[in-house]
């Protein structure tokens, strides 16, 4: 096989929490915001990887490492490719508000300095029109777009960078299910004429369906399964995916058992002892109260494993 385009190693970030003056209410000298720890994953040429898990579970927290605007307390990330470029959740504040989409888009190309400066606004016409818009549109300010062409704008600023890995923070969350089918077949068709790599953040599972090869679910900082998607939507296996999985009313026909997740994320800053799954999974016995699962086989679950035969 050839070598992933993209290969994560135990990565791992912490926010210093202490300094803050709730936290000096609270009379603690040291808190530590434990957002992403010790996650694993690669993405081959070509492919869409999956994270989903519930807000504050460290999705974005890990894209935004990924990409580079953050520095991961620990880990590697480890990338074959040229560039990454990073599609935010939010297309009303991800545009600058003073610049021209002319602008907006051509930045990436003249930082880079991919194409010749008289060849620039025939660069920017190519990327709008590869997104859906008119090259009309570039003389115009953000203010006057919908949120679905903002976002379409801000792929066409992202295609510009001309990545290999493409970070998806969310992309459709913030727009009209009608839009968001329109902003998602855009991405698909964009990645079969580019060879893209996707690492795609969504808690949308049948957005998820449709977009992954491969899924990594997080709970808490930690990926607690990972498997093609397939495989993942036909037979979860860790208690919280099945969890997830159940809050979908039906995808495909198909129905999973299990029971949706009852009470809050535990904080990060205390997470629980063992699997910080533990407090809300029915299947929890003793040794999930005080030994952390390691991943085996795609799944980090004791429960899973005590089920299998020997």
């Amino acid at each position: 096989m050839s070598s992933p385009l993209i290969e994560v190693r135990g990565l791992t970030r912490h926010f210093d929490a202490s300094a803050s003056a709730f936290g000096g209410l609270l009379g603690r000298h040291k808190a530590v915001v434990r957002a992403v720890e010790g996650v694993d994953f690669q993405i081959a040429r070509g492919e869409t990887f999956a994270l989903v898990g519930e807000s504050g579970c460290g999705k974005s927290t890990l894209a935004r490492c990924v990409v580079g605007l953050l520095a991961p307390t620990a880990g590697s990330v480890a990338f074959s490719g040229r560039r990454v470029q990073m599609i935010f959740q939010n297309p009303y504040a991800s545009l600058n508000p003073r610049w021209r989409i002319f602008d907006i888009i051509a930045e990436p190309v003249r930082a880079y300095r991919l194409v010749d400066p008289a060849n620039i606004e025939r660069r920017v016409k190519e990327l709008l029109e590869m997104v859906g818009l008119s090259f009309a549109d570039a003389r115009k300010y953000p203010h006057q777009f919908s949120g679905g062409q903002r976002q379409r704008i801000s792929i066409a600023r992202a295609l510009a960078g001309e990545p290999d890995l493409l970070v998806c923070d969310e992309p459709t969350s913030s727009l009209d299910v009608s839009v968001q089918a329109q902003i998602l077949n855009l991405l698909k068709d964009v990645q079969r004429k580019l060879k893209l790599s996707y690492l795609f953040i969504s808690h949308n599972l049948p957005v998820v369906y449709q977009m992954a090869d491969h899924v990594g679910v997080m709970y808490l900082g930690k990926i607690v399964e990972m498997a093609t998607t397939d495989r993942l939507f036909a037979a979860p296996q860790h208690p919280y995916t099945r969890m997830l999985l159940a809050a979908v009313p039906q995808l495909d026909g198909v129905r999973i058992s299990g029971n949706v997740p009852v009470g809050d994320l535990p904080s990060p800053i205390e997470p629980p002892p063992g699997c910080r799954f533990h407090p809300r999974c029915p299947l929890a016995f003793e040794r999930c109260r005080r030994e952390e699962p390691q991943m085996i086989d795609g799944v980090a679950c004791h429960a899973v494993r005590a089920a299998q035969p020997v």
